[in-house]
């Protein structure tokens, strides 16, 4: 039974696999055609946290894939009454056929994986985004980027994207420069774990304070919000002490020519990405946007082929 819990728990070409998976959908997509990869297959979506594009982009795919989604909240499902994971786990591993969990920890993600024996996936945690890196990655891959020898920029909180672009880099081998204000650098152990990885992918990577030196030369430059979900009332100390990581043009002019901006949305102009730049790379921004359907829907089909490897 394989999972998608992160990027870390799988290798290089499993990724590149992933990604081919889903460009071979999409294009089937574009022509409207819908093969049903997953026939009658359920997927359970259980929902801590809120959200637009994994909701539309799972429940979408499940659909185009033959199969059926659950939307399933706390309000929903006994866990909002304190059933223990394992519990609900063990109940859907029983009537379903497939997870996707929106969570604040990623140790439940592992739970459900643990007690289902069910195929799991990431739909986001506190601590990893992997879907949205393989759309991030997918849309790179169409606009002509080598994702194997790319230099990125991360500029903003050292967050779960953060997170998610560090196991990335660390498992394709690209470069990787992260810039984060001091005190909000990505948790230690997740960079001991990409500096450990590079040593076999021949990845780069650079952990810093100082957005300017991430971006100079950078081919793709990224960041996401300043305020996550559940630090709403850090708002204004966080804008505060983000200050000078906005990507504006200043900052993208210190980039490779033909750089690529991306953000995961949503986006909030005037904090972390300006009102110009986020409107220049509009095009870039919202088709990776819309990939988070065909990336998904490619992690739904590997997990249902790897289910007995």
């Amino acid at each position: 039974m394989r999972h998608f819990l992160t990027l870390n728990d799988i290798s290089k070409d499993e990724i590149l696999d992933i990604l081919q998976i889903a460009k071979d959908i999409k294009k089937e997509a574009l022509n409207k055609e819908y093969k049903p990869y997953l026939k009658d297959q359920f997927l359970a979506m259980i929902f801590e946290k809120s959200s637009t594009r994994t909701r539309v982009s799972f429940e979408v795919g499940m659909q185009q894939l033959g199969g059926k989604a659950l939307f399933l909240s706390n309000k929903d499902i006994q866990l909002g009454r304190g059933e223990p994971i394992k519990d609900t786990a063990r109940v859907l591993g029983g009537m379903v056929d497939m997870i996707m969990a929106r969570v604040y920890k990623q140790s439940d993600l592992e739970e459900l994986a643990k007690f289902s024996n069910l195929p799991v996936i990431n739909g986001l945690s506190d601590d990893f985004h992997p879907v949205q890196l393989m759309a991030d990655l997918l849309t790179l891959d169409e606009l002509g980027v080598d994702i194997t020898s790319m230099k990125v920029a991360y500029v903003g909180d050292g967050n779960n994207m953060t997170n998610s672009w560090l196991m990335a880099a660390s498992k394709l081998g690209f470069e990787l420069r992260v810039a984060t204000p001091k005190g909000y650098e990505a948790p230690k152990w997740v960079v001991d774990i990409a500096l450990q990885n590079a040593k076999q992918s021949g990845a780069i990577i650079k952990i810093g304070n100082d957005p300017k030196e991430a971006i100079n030369s950078a081919d793709v430059v990224t960041t996401d919000t300043w305020v996550s979900m559940g630090q709403e009332d850090e708002k204004a100390k966080r804008v505060a002490e983000f200050n000078g990581f906005c990507v504006d043009k200043d900052m993208m002019n210190l980039a490779a020519p033909k750089a690529k901006f991306l953000h995961c949305l949503p986006a909030y102009r005037g904090y972390e990405v300006s009102e110009d730049i986020f409107e220049l790379h509009a095009d870039e921004i919202f088709a990776e946007a819309h990939n988070r359907l065909h990336a998904q829907k490619g992690v739904m089909v590997w997990c249902d082929r790897m289910r007995n490897e």
